[in-house]
């Protein structure tokens, strides 16, 4: 018994073996007949012509067997309960790889996965965060008036005091001004004060400048006195004054800044208010600078004169 192949096979051996008769009568005709060149051009063309027609034929021919092998595959299936899904693109179905309602515990195999088609996931609506009213900020204390009480003034006494190892024109000295420790200060009073009336002497000194190196070594402090060009003179804190008593000014509270900013020139703005008075008393704008209890801070000579 013969199967369906096998018939078309044999069909392709005898269509072979006509064309080539066919072509072998052509060939001895041509040869008995003398056709030219041309002529033989256009049988060939028209052989090549006779050739694509029945290509054409057969591939429609094709063609349509493959489409009614199509729908009887789709049939069958559909028959044996498996779903047909549109594929985008195509004018065909694509078989679902799961029935259309699987056992809730039937296992999903790997291939099963690839063939089914992927839901497509909606995206997250973003979640808008709302905004939280910033909190307030406590509203800053309004920084005290420029005037000397932001000057830390305390009376101190020179415990030692010599030459700047660098500085011919500059004292160097350890001030007690009631801290733990003396303060460093490097003083420019070589020309005015002799080293001896420096040592162990009361001075008033302005605690809360920021430090600043002179020659190499860091001040500490400064040293109030009453100046002119030609003469200058350190104040001297009242009788009974003892190292670390503070200095008031009458009618300026004592509020100093823990140490004074260089960028708002808090003292280059009293400066030219701080002076003594015909009384050689130091005064702030006539208001005079004294230790509560005890006195008057004073210049030995010098009325009316810059104090700084």
């Amino acid at each position: 018994r013969f199967s369906r192949k096998s018939f078309k096979t044999m069909a392709d051996l005898q269509k072979i073996a006509d064309n080539n008769k066919r072509a072998e009568a052509l060939i001895t005709s041509i040869e008995s007949e003398n056709i030219s060149w041309p002529q033989i051009n256009a049988i060939q063309k028209q052989l090549v012509e006779r050739q694509k027609q029945e290509l054409t034929k057969e591939n429609a021919q094709l063609a349509r067997e493959v489409e009614a092998a199509l729908a009887q595959l789709v049939k069958l299936e559909l028959r044996n309960g498996k779903k047909q899904i549109p594929v985008p693109g195509s004018r065909g179905l694509c078989t679902s790889a799961a029935p259309e309602a699987p056992p809730a515990t039937a296992a999903v195999t790997p291939a099963a996965e690839a063939a089914a088609p992927k839901a497509v996931k909606e995206p997250k609506e973003k979640k808008v965060k709302e905004k939280k009213p910033a909190a307030e900020k406590p509203a800053a204390a309004p920084e005290a008036p420029v005037d000397v009480g932001r000057l830390d003034m305390r009376v101190g006494k020179i415990v030692e005091v010599g030459r700047h190892p660098d500085a011919d024109s500059l004292y160097l000295e350890k001030i007690d001004c009631g801290e733990a420790a003396p303060r460093t200060v490097v003083s420019g009073l070589v020309k005015f004060v002799p080293l001896e009336e420096m040592q162990n002497r009361l001075v008033v000194v302005m605690c809360n400048l920021k430090p600043a190196k002179m020659r190499g070594v860091t001040s500490e402090a400064m040293v109030m006195c009453a100046s002119t060009p030609e003469k200058v003179e350190v104040l001297s804190p009242p009788a009974g004054a003892v190292p670390g008593d503070l200095v008031h000014c009458e009618g300026y509270p004592r509020q100093p800044d823990a140490q004074l900013n260089p960028k708002k020139k808090i003292f280059e703005a009293c400066a030219p208010d701080l002076k003594t008075n015909g009384d050689l008393v130091a005064c702030y704008k006539g208001a005079a600078l004294h230790v509560p209890g005890k006195g008057n801070v004073v210049a030995q000579t010098l009325k009316n004169v810059n104090v700084k």
